[in-house]
């Protein structure tokens, strides 16, 4: 049995066994699940604060490969890759390219993020500077053949003065695109640049907006992804699509009812929360297919404690618990972040998602974890 771990609240005792969930169980059938998987920074690279993020590229695509070989796709370069968060245009760009590559040498799905990214942060932009942009990271992902997904952008969020903007510009990017893509709206709590986003803070004008997008070109739309946090919003808009077109769940907090669905549809997932959560939530939507929707609900239902953990506000920091357990996991060698967001969570944050994770049976190796675990409290003087 492994030692307890003496965790601010108390001393833990680890779980003894993991979870059993080997590769090679194929794709789930009846839903398509995207994880949006993290980048693993370079630990040793000598870089300033204002210099590109320096990325472990081999530890990236392992991660990749691992989330392939559980029969989930990879959604990249989008959020939970920390884009606009220490990960560059250029870092993406490359990211992309990695991954496209890699995707095609193991036969694994990939679809990737496309903004507005290169563009200044601040001083103004116009909606022309916005098309441009998008166009660019467009035709790079169209390039690799990659699935686009159209990320909302900051810079059209300062550059637009209204709902007709966001049309116009929406409508040009899907004149533009060879094959459907997915739209994304992101909300402020994951991103606060984006507060009234389509045009209006009023979430009701927001969204006809939004759907108004995709009514005018479904044949250009595969789907939407709908990160609000928001479930009711979510079944309403999902039953408001045009036929054809899916909804990509990016709730973190509702996932296992908005995935199962109801009488009268169901979302598929693309989800930072299945980066740490993969094998497990792959298994459960392999449950699903089998139509067993309490088997899938027993084995997703317990997971939502952490997520709502991990997500908890401020919501955009997600991403360093996602990587902590990445590094009690075994997936990389270190807790560094691109940005050195390591650092955006307290002690007592990091020390929960363990405890939750370790219940839930997510690490492979449990005395790792706990080693790892009592090597952080020992560097924050938190050991006892």
């Amino acid at each position: 049995m492994t030692a307890p771990v003496p965790l601010p609240r108390g001393p833990y005792t680890p779980r003894a066994t993991p979870l059993d969930l080997p590769p090679g169980a194929g794709a789930p059938s009846s839903r398509t699940v995207f994880s949006a998987a993290h980048v693993v920074a370079d630990p040793y690279a000598d870089i300033g604060s204002d210099d590109p993020a320096a990325v472990d590229w081999e530890a990236t695509l392992a991660f990749r490969r691992h989330l392939w070989s559980h029969g989930l796709g990879v959604a990249e370069a989008m959020d939970t890759a920390q884009r606009g968060m220490g990960l560059d245009w250029a870092g993406a760009a490359e990211l992309i390219r990695r991954s496209a590559a890699e995707a095609k040498a193991v036969g694994g799905r990939i679809a990737c993020g496309v903004g507005t990214d290169q563009l200044p942060t601040t001083g103004e932009v116009t909606l022309a500077d916005v098309r441009v942009a998008y166009e660019e990271q467009l035709a790079l992902a169209e390039e690799h053949g990659v699935q686009p997904i159209l990320m909302a952008s900051r810079a059209l969020a300062r550059a637009a003065r209204g709902p007709e903007d966001y049309l116009a510009t929406y409508a040009h990017l899907l004149r533009q695109a060879s094959e459907p893509v997915v739209l994304h709206w992101l909300g402020p709590m994951f991103d606060p640049a984006l507060e009234g986003y389509w045009g209006s803070t009023d979430l009701d004008e927001a969204t006809d907006t939004f759907l108004k997008v995709i009514a005018e070109h479904p044949d250009k739309v595969d789907g939407i992804k709908i990160s609000l946090l928001d479930a009711a919003r979510e079944i309403d808009v999902r039953r408001r699509l045009p036929g054809g077109v899916r909804c990509y769940t990016g709730d973190d907090f509702n996932y296992p009812e908005l995935i199962a669905g109801d009488e009268r549809g169901f979302s598929h997932a693309l989800l930072g929360i299945f980066d740490p959560l993969g094998p497990l939530a792959a298994h459960a939507v392999r449950v699903l297919d089998t139509g067993d929707v309490a088997g899938f609900r027993a084995l997703l239902d317990p997971t939502v404690e952490l997520s709502r953990h991990l997500f908890q506000r401020p919501t955009r920091f997600y991403k360093t618990g996602v990587v902590f357990l990445a590094w009690l996991a075994g997936h990389q060698d270190h807790f560094t972040m691109v940005g050195g967001l390591q650092s955006a969570r307290s002690l007592p944050h990091l020390a929960t998602a363990y405890e939750l994770a370790d219940g839930l049976g997510l690490f492979p190796d449990p005395e790792l974890a706990a080693h790892r675990m009592r090597a952080l409290l020992a560097v924050h003087g938190g050991a006892r």
